[in-house]
């Protein structure tokens, strides 16, 4: 049953509060000096405009929606759960630097409130099919530029909210429509996401491999010493693209912890990812006990337990949100 429009005032102005209050918090910073031609997403060279700001694409991710499309290129992919029913199904959120490139992504589903915190903070367009109303407050707060539904649509024998994809070029041609810049608004994002360097993790555990309590997914990164990557494996399978069929592999892997607040019976809900909290960095097949801060507007900026800032090796990351009341629930070995 829906708590009605009285309660779900009440919990979005709570969760607004929240945020109010963590802008008045001052995020703690690193050196995070852009260089040009390098990927402040990744710090990996790239060719794509120095100053172009990211994409940030919502991809569905229940199993019939497989093959996802475009993973393999994406910078940094978010996963967390998209409501608290159908046995906690997950939702992608995939960063893109140089989207342009990119035959096709998707495909296409709707965000949630978490999504527009997140993607502020990159200061990214969002790519999305609309979404519950619990979006539109974060929406108005932050101004977020979105281009919502209207992409091409590929006939695969799904139903057709599994067939929506952005294809190469229009992400540009609808941005420029929309009159949105592709350029970054706040500079301040434009500068590394991570405070890239060399990390082996001479004090972590080994993790070949790490299991998240996502059931409808069973995600599980797998570390691939060939690579000295994580592969990506969900109901037991290799996740692979399903453009170049090539295994989506992380050099990193971050694991958040975060509470969750539901807004109605129908599962909907949002993270806790305002404030501070636990998590894991898992690389090279070890993994360390870290800690994060996010403020209202700024990056999620990850800790070592000294309280040092948290050094990632330049690569694809992968980020795991898990709701607090499952994270006794993540195993590595």
């Amino acid at each position: 049953m829906s708590l009605g429009k009285n309660m779900i005032k009440k919990v979005t102005s709570l969760v607004m509060a929240a945020l109010t209050a963590g802008a008045l918090i001052l995020a703690p910073s690193f050196n995070s000096q852009a260089i040009a031609g390098i990927n402040e997403l990744t710090g990996l060279p790239t060719t794509a405009p120095e100053l172009q700001r990211p994409v940030a694409v919502m991809i569905d991710n229940d199993k019939i929606a497989s093959p996802h499309y475009g993973l393999s290129e994406a910078d940094i992919v978010y996963e967390m759960i998209n409501s608290t029913r159908n046995n906690r199904v997950t939702r992608l959120m995939a960063i893109y630097k140089d989207y342009a490139s990119v035959p096709r992504i998707g495909n296409i589903r709707s965000a949630r409130p978490t999504n527009i915190i997140l993607a502020n903070e990159y200061d990214a367009v969002l790519i999305h099919d609309g979404g519950p109303v619990y979006i539109n407050p974060f929406i108005a707060m932050y101004a977020l530029p979105r281009l919502s539904g209207g992409f091409s649509r590929i006939a695969n024998g799904k139903p057709s909210w599994y067939t929506e994809y952005c294809l190469a070029g229009e992400a540009t041609r609808r941005m420029a429509a929309a009159g949105i810049s592709p350029y970054y608004q706040n500079v301040a994002c434009a500068q590394n996401r991570f405070n890239f360097g060399v990390n082996d993790l001479p004090a972590g555990v080994p993790a070949g491999v790490c299991s998240l309590p996502f059931p409808h997914n069973s995600t599980m990164l797998q570390y691939n010493a060939a690579t000295a990557t994580y592969d990506w494996i969900e109901a037991g399978a290799p996740v692979k693209d399903g453009d170049d069929f090539k295994q989506v592999t992380f050099k990193n892997v971050i694991i958040q912890c975060a509470p969750i607040q539901e807004y109605d019976g129908n599962g909907y809900m949002i993270y806790g990812v305002i404030g501070t909290g636990v998590g894991y960095y898992l690389t090279n097949g070890k993994a360390v006990a870290i800690t994060w801060f996010k403020d209202v507007t700024g990056h999620t900026v990850y800790f070592n337990t000294d309280g040092t800032v948290l050094t990632v090796n330049p690569g694809k990351t992968y980020i795991g949100i898990v709701p607090a009341d499952s994270w006794q629930l993540v195993t590595f070995c």
